[in-house]
């Protein structure tokens, strides 16, 4: 967990925004981790405090929330997530309803859905917070990905998974995939889940720093949901260094964006 840091005499210190990274032991390949730290730089440019939580099985909740992401990991992994996560899902549900900004990647994303029937025909349950199931096949679904949403407009990853995800009707696609991308399911060009401020999708590579807005989403409905309103308390100097991230970021966006699957 990150300290506040001291502040010299007389001088306001920081809001504070408290992260919840979930299972990073278990689910962060691909560079998920990758996640957390954008969102921990970021909040800590806009001029407040991040606070991280890491949170694993078996460990105590936090006594706030204010973010929650987390990533993929291994079938076997999944195992013991999943019946952690059964035993703090009736919290997480209210936290959901209660417009709490989550974003889930591959394996999280499909925990919290109903199900995930593996290929070996073994059934994960999940907590049903999303409205999808995923059954696992053979053959995976790799490659760069374009993903276009309403909200986010093109949002850059990458798509490593065997699981196909099916959406139920309380479950919004969070965006479409070209006939080359196969998203969910290589069926039906969606990718990803929407229910209120949550986000699940399968794009790795790690999402964040390739799409600040996604990031800022978060970041913003957070410091709202906790303060009443987001206010940019950004130094001139970190203001330079965010506007230096965007351009890194838009860059990178543009590389990949001209690679092939």
């Amino acid at each position: 967990m990150n300290e506040a840091k001291n502040e010299p005499a007389g001088q306001t210190p920081p809001k504070q925004v408290d992260i919840v990274c979930l299972y990073p032991q278990d689910m962060n390949i691909y560079g998920d981790l990758g996640n957390l730290k954008v969102i921990e730089t970021r909040v800590r440019l806009y001029g407040y405090q991040p606070m991280v939580h890491m949170y694993n099985v078996g460990d105590p909740w936090p006594e706030r929330a204010d973010l929650l992401v987390g990533g993929g990991g291994q079938d076997h992994g999944q195992i013991s997530v999943g019946e952690d996560l059964e035993k703090i899902a009736p919290m997480l549900r209210g936290l959901a309803d209660a417009g709490v900004p989550i974003l889930v990647i591959c394996g999280l994303y499909q925990l919290l859905g109903h199900d995930f029937e593996t290929v070996e025909e073994e059934k994960i349950s999940g907590i049903g917070l999303l409205d999808v199931h995923t059954v696992g096949q053979k053959v995976r679904m790799i490659g760069n990905l374009t993903e276009h949403t309403q909200e986010f407009g093109d949002v850059i990853g990458y798509e490593n998974h065997s699981g196909q995800t099916f959406l139920g009707p309380g479950s919004q696609a969070w965006g479409r995939v070209d006939a080359d991308g196969t998203g969910n399911n290589g069926q039906d060009h969606t990718e990803g889940a929407r229910y209120k401020n949550v986000i699940g999708t399968y794009l790795h590579g790690s999402l964040l720093p390739k799409n600040p807005a996604v990031a800022d989403f978060l970041i913003k409905t957070a410091i709202t949901n906790r303060y009443g309103k987001f206010e940019d308390a950004s130094t001139p100097s970190q203001k330079k260094e965010l506007a230096m991230l965007n351009r890194l970021a838009a860059r990178a966006r543009k590389s990949a964006m001209a690679r092939p699957r």
